[in-house]
């Protein structure tokens, strides 16, 4: 167990990125009710996560982490669920057949509705009030009521979790992620992709496998691997009176769990060390990830690691690197150097989508190029580097929207305004998010060709 920690012990820490709740003793209540509900997971589930982030760790697997950019209450549906579930397990199909190993599934949701801000108030005109901070905190409408943090919307955001969860342990363990529904559906969009051509070879080798499979007589029926999968949830640990409500002592071990997620991880605004964000999650035993953008040094990675995986166990700490297409370059290597030199077992991963913002006609936009670009310089140095790069961290959603210009459906800067939906920042829809994965899987099959090339003049 951690020294001196108790799950309240953030709490005579410095914290950023808090909301300003008028109630003090209403926001007590609710995380005091909170406190008594069902834990949405359990410690043996992170416990698992963390030995399969292990393997991404050692380079026998890779992540795929990814969802929602914010979670909101009003489009919680059992549609929306399926539709980004059935896309996440296209890719993670894609990715395995690239990676010829197995793809950890994380996603961004059943509790991603926190969101941190750069400035504490939004400004129309001559009105000024509270930034939207995600649906657990105020509403996105811009009026005096909506802005106000509210306590009461943690219950709800509980509410909203474990139906969600409900559902995707319905769809990992009862059939729909089925082997062969998710190659069919993915045949789908390769035959009306502009790119058919381009991912055909891939999708017929997984063809070919499937048929194989079936002609030995492996399938579905009695290979229970093939019908079910597994699926962990993670989210930004920022409500820290929310994540306190739900940790646990486990009682096989002792050791402290937070039970909102399986995996949460700190931002690249609250990775402060001496701060209580991470002051909570060095407690806490489930796997953490660490934001590291481009104010991230040497040293004070090093000092991060310390406080949050000191016994050094691999799968214990994810570093998602999120610098920006234009500066993964300068700062990715100094890093993996660094953590190299001094022997720490981290997960590699990367997000292309939060340092490759820009606005075009008012929105707020990722262009695909440059989400590409991040992803393609990321394996490339850890190709140069010699190390594992272990996974992809992407926003993204299952629903035909236009917030990320690009693609090979090429949305426009003038497409943008079609069917923009984010309550927050854009994310990849479902083609970009299955076009991504096949590009992915390329940059995988290339290292893995380059590995085996060395190997024989080795």
């Amino acid at each position: 167990m951690a020294q001196n920690w108790t799950p309240d012990s953030w709490r005579s820490k410095p914290i950023l990125q808090v909301p300003e709740y008028p109630d003090q003793k209403a926001l007590a209540d609710v995380e005091a009710r909170i406190a008594t509900y069902p834990p949405l997971v359990f410690a043996g589930e992170a416990r698992k996560l963390r030995s399969r982030l292990a393997d991404v760790a050692n380079g026998k697997s890779f992540l795929l982490q990814g969802g929602d950019c914010a979670e909101s209450f009003a489009e919680h549906g059992a549609d929306n669920i399926r539709d980004f579930f059935r896309v996440f397990l296209q890719m993670a199909v894609v990715l395995t057949f690239g990676a010829q190993q197995p793809v950890v599934k994380i996603g961004r949701i059943a509790g991603q509705f926190a969101k941190p801000r750069s400035s504490n108030v939004e400004r129309k005109g001559d009105i000024e009030l509270p930034s939207y901070r995600g649906d657990i905190v105020n509403g996105i409408d811009f009026d005096e009521t909506s802005r106000l943090p509210d306590p009461q919307r943690q219950d709800m955001a509980y509410r909203q979790s474990a139906a969600t969860l409900n559902l995707l342990r319905a769809f990992a363990q009862g059939g729909y992620a089925n082997l062969e529904n998710v190659h069919q559906w993915m045949l789908g969009f390769v035959k009306d992709s502009p790119q058919a051509e381009r991912y055909d070879k891939l999708a017929n080798r997984i063809s070919e496998t499937i048929d194989f499979m079936r002609a030995v007589g492996i399938n579905a029926d009695n290979h229970q691997s093939l019908r079910e999968t597994e699926f962990y949830t993670s989210h930004e640990a920022l409500l820290l009176g929310y994540e306190e409500a739900l940790t646990r002592t486990d009682s096989t071990s002792g050791d402290w769990y937070g039970t909102s997620g399986h995996m949460i991880w700190i931002g690249d605004r609250t990775r402060q060390p001496d701060h209580a964000h991470v002051e909570f999650c060095r407690g806490i035993k489930n796997p953490i990830g660490l934001k590291c953008g481009p104010s991230m040094d040497s040293d004070g990675l090093l000092e991060l690691i310390d406080l949050l995986n000191p016994e050094n166990d691999p799968g214990r700490l994810t570093l998602i690197a999120r610098f920006g297409h234009d500066k993964v370059a300068d700062h990715l290597p100094k890093l993996i150097r660094a953590v190299e030199r001094e022997g720490r077992k981290v997960v590699w991963s990367c997000d292309p989508m939060h340092g490759n913002t820009i606005t075009l006609n008012h929105y707020k936009t990722r262009p695909f190029e440059r989400v590409l670009s991040e992803v393609e310089s990321f394996f490339q140095i850890h190709r140069a580097e010699g190390t594992h790069p272990g996974g992809i961290h992407i926003e993204m959603t299952g629903k035909d929207v236009t917030e990320c210009t690009g693609g090979a459906r090429a949305v426009s800067a003038e497409d943008l305004s079609d069917r923009y939906h984010t309550h927050c920042d854009p994310r990849l829809n479902a083609d970009q998010s299955l076009e991504l994965a096949f590009l992915v899987a390329e940059l995988m099959k290339g290292g893995r060709d380059e590995d085996t090339r060395l190997a024989a003049i080795g």
